[in-house]
């Protein structure tokens, strides 16, 4: 008697991570500053004097590009992020009275290494690397709104991240991602707005909290066939 054969299941699509992608994405942070007054006028004060911190909060909107390459369920990748930003905070100076400090990160960018764990067209990931920051200072009288003194730094550090991503169409993908910046504590100099002389140095601490969706486009072969 001839056997009947059994019919052969259709493939599966499963989803491929591998490959160069591109996008953009949008969101908010907060920046936590913490300044300690070093220097005022050109004569140090020592020991610091703190004068107080703050959250400077706002968005944040930019675009990042990358590689990941794909190892059974595991995927490795690298990427470059560069964002726009404002995150503004300010608060009353503890040391001088009626003196306002403010903060406002102008930019920042990730330079980071990626690990993740694919199940089909869901990537749960975690990121680590380099981060620097765009930061200007400056304060003002408090009953009038009279610009005293500002200064401004390129600031470097780390960051780590973690995030969830959904390929919701062939080549295109969304995700949900928080970092953290370490950025660590820099000396900044403030100069007088009226003259340009040295006004203030404050050791100035920070560190970032950011969340973003992103949006990406992978170029390469969407699927593979798995039988």
């Amino acid at each position: 008697m001839a056997v009947k054969a059994r019919p052969v299941p259709p493939p599966v699509a499963v989803y491929n991570w591998t490959g160069f992608y591109v996008g953009i994405n949008g969101g908010g942070g907060s920046a936590h500053k913490c300044w300690d007054l070093i220097n005022n006028l050109g004569v140090a004060v020592v020991p610091a004097v703190p004068e107080g911190c703050h959250n400077a909060t706002g968005g944040t909107i930019g675009g990042q590009i990358g590689y990941r390459w794909q190892a059974s369920n595991w995927v490795f990748g690298l990427e470059a992020q560069g964002n726009w930003a404002d995150f503004t905070g300010s608060n009353s100076s503890l040391f001088f009275a009626d003196v306002t400090d403010r903060t406002k990160v102008e930019a920042f960018g990730l330079f980071t290494g990626q690990i993740g764990y694919a199940i089909n067209n869901l990537l749960l990931y975690v990121k680590g690397g380099a981060a620097v920051a765009s930061d200007k200072y400056n304060t003002y009288t408090t009953s009038t709104g009279v610009g005293i003194d500002s200064g401004s730094e390129t600031r470097w550090g780390g960051v780590v991240g973690a995030g969830v991503e959904f390929g919701f169409a062939p080549n295109w993908s969304v995700a949900f991602e928080y970092d953290h910046l370490f950025m660590g504590t820099r000396d900044v100099s403030s100069y007088l707005i009226t003259t340009g002389a040295l006004s203030a140095i404050d050791r100035i601490s920070q560190d970032v909290d950011i969340g973003t969706v992103r949006i990406n486009y992978r170029f390469g072969g969407p699927v593979v066939a798995k039988y």
